[in-house]
């Protein structure tokens, strides 16, 4: 069977009509020598093309420095890697006096470091993003087990990100940002973010806000998170269930790999506590609190202003009180 499709008539080829409108814009590149099978390579410069790398995402690595250079260089059964390295002071395996930057993965080529993980319609993050490990030697403890059960919850412990070692993620994720435009505020991340099921890191410890305010990755504005507070503050008539199910939708909105519509009960909490551990750490609970929803509200009104008027729940004042704004 075949289907016919009406085009406009062309006469000329797409690049020759191209070529004839603008002259001075089809020029080639020149030609290549010949490659090892006799044949020539001529460069002509598409405007068709973006760059592989979309996302950056920072791990911390939970050994010293020593095993985790060892971990993600050599191989195992079952390899992992990152592009970057980045020690700490007080670490006695570091063998300088100075810190360093390691590169361990050429930028161009793909690192295996974040696993099956998913941002925005994304799924093969390894593919496009940069991966940045940082040690830092946080680690947690299982719950006591019993020959029947489980007692109390995973213990885990924190320790605070050497300043110096910030410093030079700053410096080199600036780098970064400056040769990936594509790398928008939303799409600086921690590995928590994009595997919630298996991964914390960075933590609740690393200074997203003052990455932020370098320039790195996105953060809410206070007065911002208060507007939404109190609007949410004076709106009680949603269930739980229901409000529950929104954030779900939000959280995809801006990014999370969660599906609203199919989220479970502990879904919904798995990737509140991957938004918490981010955007509010000093409280990690899973809850669905007016806090975290006027958290998320004001991180979409700062990055997707034009996602906000697709909620139904917050048509009216408030929504008309941000377009004034604008």
């Amino acid at each position: 069977m075949s289907f016919r499709i009406k085009r406009p008539l062309r006469t000329v080829s797409l690049l020759g009509a191209a070529c004839a409108l603008v002259l001075t814009g089809c020029t080639t590149g020149g030609i290549d020598k010949p490659r090892g099978n006799g044949y020539k390579i001529e460069r002509v410069q598409s405007e068709n093309a973006s760059e592989r790398v979309r996302f950056l995402v920072m791990h911390f690595t939970t050994i010293d420095f020593d095993h985790s250079l060892r971990v993600l260089t050599q191989p195992s059964s079952a390899p992992v890697s990152s592009h970057y390295l980045v020690p700490e002071n007080n670490d006695p395996t570091y063998p300088h006096d100075d810190l360093r930057v390691y590169q361990l993965v050429d930028e161009d080529r793909r690192a295996w470091h974040a696993g099956p993980a998913r941002w925005e319609d994304r799924y093969q993050i390894n593919d496009q993003s940069i991966g940045i490990e940082i040690v830092n030697r946080a680690h947690c403890h299982p719950p006591v087990e019993t020959s029947t059960e489980e007692i109390g919850e995973e213990i885990c412990f924190f320790p605070e990100f050497d300043p110096e070692q910030i410093d030079l993620v700053i410096a080199l994720s600036k780098d970064i940002l400056a040769r990936y435009p594509d790398i928008t505020p939303t799409r600086v991340i921690g590995h928590g973010d994009v595997v919630p099921q298996y991964k914390i890191d960075p933590g609740p410890r690393f200074p997203w806000q003052k990455l932020a305010e370098a320039g790195i990755g996105a953060w809410y504005e206070e007065e911002a998170v208060k507007r939404h507070m109190d609007y949410l503050q004076g709106n009680t008539s949603s269930d739980r269930e229901s409000i529950r199910r929104r954030f779900a939708q939000w959280l995809a909105d801006y990014g999370y790999g969660i599906d609203p519509e199919t989220a479970s009960e502990d879904d919904i909490t798995l990737y509140t506590r991957a938004f918490q551990f981010h955007f509010r750490p000093w409280k990690v609970d899973g809850e669905v609190d007016n806090h975290s929803r006027a958290i998320l509200l004001a991180l979409l009104e700062k990055y997707f202003p034009s996602k906000l008027s697709g909620y139904p729940e917050l048509k009216g004042t408030l929504v008309a009180e941000l377009d004034n704004r604008e």
